[in-house]
């Protein structure tokens, strides 16, 4: 399921708007500040940011959003209250906007759009990395155009590490997004799948995929 984590004051429309985005497939988080948001992002690791930008909000503003860019490289999407639009200066770091209150189907729309973007596929249904194509639609992997016979959690994991490629992510935060919260096992459960992916999708290749980053945990290699 895709994660949001949406920047904002805790309140009736903020609410609202999280059991919207439910509704339409979203798993959605609130950080109402600088601390708690990098501590949420850090326990979560969202797909996208959902900013407010507006001027009832107390909002952390456009600085904040080029910090997150730096730090964290997610993309950002910022509600804009329509009576502060004309004067709202949308930086650069913000990768789409739309009016305050959304329209949910627009929102999601624009969401999608963005993710696909993010994921390098323009279809949403392939990912390519090098000689690696990991086919969405069909749960198939190829490498060089031939088939790679993977298990249901070692695509998952692939499929999980390839869509956010660059990021990296804690063993604990890969258990939580690729086993489920209610998974019981240790981290090493992470690493043996991770040896296995590796043997089956690099070994043939000169390629390096998955990364170790040392005292963290994994990312897919970026410059794919």
């Amino acid at each position: 399921m895709r994660r949001i984590l949406i920047i904002a004051e805790d309140n009736n429309e903020v609410k609202s708007l999280k059991l919207r985005l439910a509704q339409s497939g979203f798993s959605c988080c609130l950080a109402t500040g600088e601390d708690e948001l990098f501590k949420q992002i850090t326990k979560q690791a969202p797909d996208l940011l959902l900013m407010t930008l507006n001027s009832r909000s107390g909002n952390p503003g456009l600085e904040l959003a080029q910090k997150i860019k730096r730090e964290k490289r997610l993309p950002i999407i910022a509600l804009v209250d329509k009576s502060t639009l004309s004067t709202t200066n949308i930086s650069l770091d913000i990768d789409d906007f739309t009016v305050d209150p959304p329209d949910i189907n627009e929102l999601v729309l624009r969401v999608d759009r963005l993710l696909q973007r993010e994921n390098g596929s323009g279809s949403g249904e392939l990912i390519k990395c090098g000689d690696l194509v990991i086919d969405l639609a069909r749960c198939e992997v190829t490498i060089k155009g031939k088939p790679v016979q993977l298990t249901f959690k070692e695509y998952e994991l692939l499929k999980f590490l390839a869509s956010n490629r660059g990021r990296v992510f804690t063993r604990d935060t890969i258990l939580n997004r690729v086993w489920g919260y209610d998974y019981y096992g240790g981290d090493r459960t992470i690493d043996v799948h991770v040896r296995r992916l590796r043997s089956k999708i690099e070994e043939s290749t000169d390629q390096t995929f998955i990364e170790t980053v040392r005292n963290i945990g994994y990312r897919f290699k970026a410059d794919r």
